[in-house]
């Protein structure tokens, strides 16, 4: 069982995930006590007879007096089984393109519900979301149950509610549970309540601490973004080429045989050098220099990958979009491609198709995309790229579109095929 697990909460506006948030880095104490006691105190000043948890968690001011979430907020805290990454992402429609970003790293998510409104339209649309980033768990927390009086009928229709739309956006059997809980009372957070005696399922916490997760990024082909070319050419270093930046997936040896794309340029890892001194292997996310045995020309963008198992060097390919701009994507446009270290100029030649996320249709030749509509898109790139499937490598497989007049972020993309994860049985409908 992995040690780390990172996960993302979800769901609509007022469903109670900062509550919820806050009571699980409470109930695992990992809440200091200055930090409880400031949060006690501004609910004294609120009329509050209990703490609001919530409070721990919604660090902006603008959210404090709101109210809600706006900003993806990294909390983290651990126990002794397994430690915890969570991204607590916004519940409002306008901060969709904030659930991309705090879920494109999740191995789960935690997708919350008030059990008085069950599944709404934002719920909906978070699970394509989820499903479209391809995280491979939810959890459904049917929460405020303290408000429906622990009815066990009114879980039941939400629970096989979802269930059923999990299972159209590619879920399989077993990836989903739900869970009844209180978020403000603790009711199956981290113990389990005697107000619902007709659950037999594990806690929250208990779910998390042993649900097991997708393989180590560790196990995928080696790719490495060059950042910058260190060449220090003093009398201590004349002849240092050490190629820097952050490895992205798989781990690296001295020794290794690499291929560096988009040249098709090969040669062997000689050495990794660090600021702490030379490793004999690194992994994801860890940042290092690397050198070679051959003197190659390398340059910012360039990708070292593993020379046995290579992505796709193209300049034309079909992308999933999470279109985050309040401009709409019209075919013809031109754009930016920022994709690991390397920046393109491209064109969406076309709109093949939009994913709507209520009647989980596929709406082919869509006019336009729209702010936070997910389409599938196909772009020409001015220059040759190398790519890998979403699936396959997540890190290498997806990239931002950027205007170029500006410099704005406009969409989140995803290459491949991973928009017919969301409803491959899906029928088309005209526009």
């Amino acid at each position: 069982m992995s040690s780390l697990l990172r996960l993302a909460t979800a769901g609509s506006v007022d469903d109670g995930k900062s509550t919820l948030v806050g009571r699980l880095l409470y109930d695992t104490k990992s809440v200091l006590a200055d930090q409880l006691d400031a949060v006690q105190r501004a609910s004294v000043d609120r009329g509050l007879s209990t703490p609001d948890l919530s409070l721990l968690v919604d660090g902006l001011r603008s959210e404090r007096e709101q109210g809600i979430t706006i900003d993806v907020a990294y909390r983290y805290f651990a126990t002794p089984k397994r430690s915890f990454v969570l991204a607590d992402t916004p519940g409002h429609v306008q901060y969709t393109r904030n659930t991309v970003t705090g879920a494109s790293t999740a191995q789960l998510a935690v997708l919350l519900v008030d059990a008085r409104k069950g599944v709404v339209e934002q719920t909906r649309r978070h699970a394509a979301v989820l499903a479209l980033l391809g995280v491979p768990r939810l959890v459904l927390a049917v929460n405020k149950v303290d408000l429906i009086n622990y009815d066990e009928s009114a879980f039941t229709v939400i629970a096989k509610e979802f269930a059923a739309h999990a299972s159209s956006l590619g879920y399989a059997e077993g990836s989903v549970l739900a869970i009844p809980v209180s978020a403000l009372l603790g009711d199956n957070v981290a113990t389990r309540s005697e107000n619902t005696p007709w659950y037999t399922g594990p806690t929250l916490l208990e779910h998390l601490e042993n649900v097991p997760v997708a393989p180590d990024p560790h196990q995928a082909a080696f790719r490495f973004p060059v950042q910058y070319v260190i060449r220090p050419r003093t009398p201590e270093y004349p002849d240092y080429r050490g190629y820097a930046g952050q490895i992205a997936a798989g781990t690296v040896r001295p020794g290794d045989e690499v291929v560096v794309l988009p040249q098709g340029l090969r040669s062997t890892v000689e050495r990794i050098d660090t600021a702490d001194g030379p490793l004999e292997e690194a992994g994801p996310g860890k940042s290092v220099t690397v050198l070679l045995a051959d003197d190659l020309d390398i340059s910012r963008g360039d990708l070292i990958a593993a020379a046995a198992d290579t992505p796709r060097v193209t300049d034309e390919f079909t992308a999933a979009l999470c279109w985050l701009s309040s401009k709409s994507l019209q075919p013809g446009a031109r754009v930016l491609v920022k994709h690991g270290t390397r920046t393109v100029q491209a064109i969406v030649e076309e709109l093949n198709a939009r994913f709507d996320e209520q009647t989980l249709s596929i709406v082919d030749a869509p006019a336009s995309l729209e702010l936070n509509e997910i389409g599938n898109v196909s772009l020409r790139l001015s220059e040759a790229i190398p790519v890998d499937d979403y699936t396959d490598s997540p890190r290498t497989g997806a990239f931002i579109v950027v205007d170029p007049k500006d410099g704005d972020t406009l969409a989140a993309g995803l290459v491949g095929e991973r928009f017919r994860a969301l409803k491959s049985a899906a029928e088309p409908e005209a526009e």
